[in-house]
């Protein structure tokens, strides 16, 4: 007997019914970023001496740390502008908040040990609120790529499809990386602070490392401990996502859910 369309993912299902306001509000922050920032590409189109201008107007080893060093080229501007920066931090405070909230905070609410009272198992729960949270991540990079395709060519940036949607997978992933780590620390210790500060640690972390990287090449082996490293130091608008580098952020990821999920079905749960 085939199961009813309300018995498939129902926890999952909830979240996403629960959740769509405050993803509209997260999907409107989203475009606003991307037309706030790609269409001023075309201001600059064919002045290379007005991005010359931006460089030499930040303090020295600011366009370094912030990978402005190539805002001539719409692959560079793009990646400089939105993935690596508002786009990075968009996804990485909307991954803190939803990892954060769906299982530790459910936790310290108290709702989380009614959902289990109704004969919702744990690897039920860490397995479809990990869902919830990701579905919503693959919408914002889905905008994401959509919008930036949609101003490909009123803005100049010429940037071929592929690489458009591999760049936002890339930013994808990253997103993914802070949500399990929220997910699997929230499922460990059902603190939303102890889940907040995962989520946002390990980006955070990645991007400084990144950034010191980039000051020195003494330092340049920094790169290697950086996951904003492996997701855009192959520049993907320009080259293509890195199959590598997405399978280890993917497979860190799901590491990081088996092992909270693991810890969470054997511990108790707080009221």
């Amino acid at each position: 007997m085939s199961q009813s369309p309300r018995t498939i993912l129902p926890l999952t299902r909830r979240n996403l019914a629960d959740s769509w306001r405050g993803l509209l509000g997260w999907t409107a922050g989203v475009t606003g970023a991307i037309f706030l920032y790609v269409p001023l590409y075309s201001s600059f189109s064919g002045e290379n001496a007005g991005f010359d201008d931006i460089i030499a107007s930040l303090p020295e080893g600011l366009a370094s740390t912030l990978g402005f060093e190539d805002l001539s080229s719409g692959a560079g501007y793009v990646q400089a502008t939105y993935l690596g920066l508002i786009g990075f931090v968009l996804f990485t405070i909307a991954a803190t908040l939803w990892s954060s909230a769906a299982i530790a905070g459910d936790e310290e609410s108290g709702s989380l040990e009614l959902t289990l009272a109704h004969g919702v198992s744990r690897v039920q729960v860490m397995v479809e609120r990990s869902l919830g949270v990701i579905l919503r991540l693959v919408w914002l990079a889905t905008v994401s790529a959509l919008l930036i395709l949609a101003l490909n060519d009123s803005s100049g940036i010429e940037l071929e499809p592929i690489n458009v949607i591999g760049g936002c997978l890339t930013l994808l992933a990253l997103g993914v990386l802070a949500a399990s780590f929220g997910l699997a620390v929230g499922a460990t210790t059902g603190r939303r602070a102890y889940a907040s500060a995962a989520a946002a640690g390990i980006s955070l972390l990645g991007y400084v490392l990144n950034s010191l990287g980039n000051q020195s090449a003494d330092v340049e082996w920094l790169h290697t401990l950086s996951p904003y490293h492996w997701a855009f130091g192959n520049s993907p608008l320009s080259n293509g996502a890195d199959a590598g580098a997405l399978g280890l952020l993917f497979g860190i990821s799901a590491l990081a859910l088996v092992i909270g999920g693991f810890v969470f079905t054997r511990r108790d749960v707080s009221a």
